[in-house]
């Protein structure tokens, strides 16, 4: 979040829980089994509990990304509702440094809320979006955290998105990632995992430690052809792909009382093949083609 913040969406262009809860049983009539809240920060909605009951009414799995600041405040919510999988974003164990990247005294806050929620038994995975000269140096470190807890460390591919700044250079691919990893483990403690049917992520492990890790790398080695994922953003909007600029609005025929049915199969239908478009990494290098993707902090979903 910049320091001067975004502007703002008016409360009444946001979904309701209730059009949360219609547009997601669409989905769910259409064969999906599996629902993420992610954001932004979704625990600061004042109806998510509301938007959690009305989700776990349908058959599908549950999960949450969160920045962790609050969610010790929804432990026994999160359980009731049956929301097991949990994703905490966090750029930096170094608590100077996560204060410079998010603007905010939290570090503390964040770690113990990880600890209490590995010790409560939910599924953990901390997501850490790498930068050169910025967290590049605290891979190790990071993996090391997975040698006592059990969770999954996953490093993601810096993504271009408007206003990020994004170039090519200031991103750590998985070949290095890898790189660093090789250099600091004997080869034959570093195990390649199974990765779950349509997966995002490589997973690994270092033997003995109780957690894993793993690599997202959606810019230099995407997972385009196994791709099942859809977004709705927080204003009801449908993205096919992250790295598409383009959005298909839901909401609007929704509150008309329409079939959203025939936007949502024209959207999925028109996917493109590879990164919304940008099949080569000279097109991803090309600022025009990813300047009107609005960006991550104003998607909410």
């Amino acid at each position: 979040m910049p320091a001067e913040g975004v502007q703002l969406t008016p409360k009444s262009h946001i979904m309701t829980y209730e059009e949360i809860y219609e547009i997601a049983k669409t989905f769910v009539n259409h064969g999906v089994t599996k629902i993420r809240l992610t954001g932004g920060e979704p625990l600061i909605r004042k109806d998510i509990s509301f938007v959690l009951e009305k989700l776990a009414s349908l058959p599908v799995e549950l999960s949450i990304t969160t920045n962790a600041v609050i969610i010790h405040k929804f432990i026994d919510t999160l359980k009731l509702y049956g929301v097991n999988n949990i994703n905490v974003s966090l750029d930096s164990l170094i608590k100077e440094k996560f204060k410079k990247i998010t603007l905010r005294d939290h570090f503390e806050v964040v770690y113990n809320n990880i600890l209490l929620l590995v010790k409560e038994g939910f599924n953990v995975k901390v997501n850490a979006v790498l930068m050169k000269g910025v967290n590049d140096d605290e891979i190790i470190d990071f993996i090391n955290l997975t040698k006592e807890l059990p969770v999954s460390v996953r490093f993601i591919e810096f993504m271009p998105f408007d206003g990020n700044k994004w170039d090519l250079s200031n991103m750590v691919s998985y070949a290095e990632v890898m790189k660093h990893v090789k250099a600091s483990f004997p080869e034959e403690t570093i195990e390649r995992l199974q990765d779950a049917l349509n997966d995002t992520a490589k997973n690994y492990k270092i033997k003995g430690y109780k957690g894993s890790f793993a690599i997202i790398s959606s810019v230099t080695n995407p997972f385009c052809d196994s791709c099942n994922r859809l977004r709705l953003t927080a204003n009801g909007h449908l993205k096919n792909c992250l790295f598409s600029s383009s959005e298909s609005d839901l909401l609007t025929t929704l509150r008309k009382g329409k079939s959203i049915e025939p936007i949502i199969e024209k959207a999925v239908q028109s996917k493109l093949k590879v990164r919304g478009g940008m099949d080569t990494l000279k097109k991803l290098q090309e600022p025009k083609r990813h300047s009107n993707n609005r960006s991550m902090i104003t998607i909410g979903g």
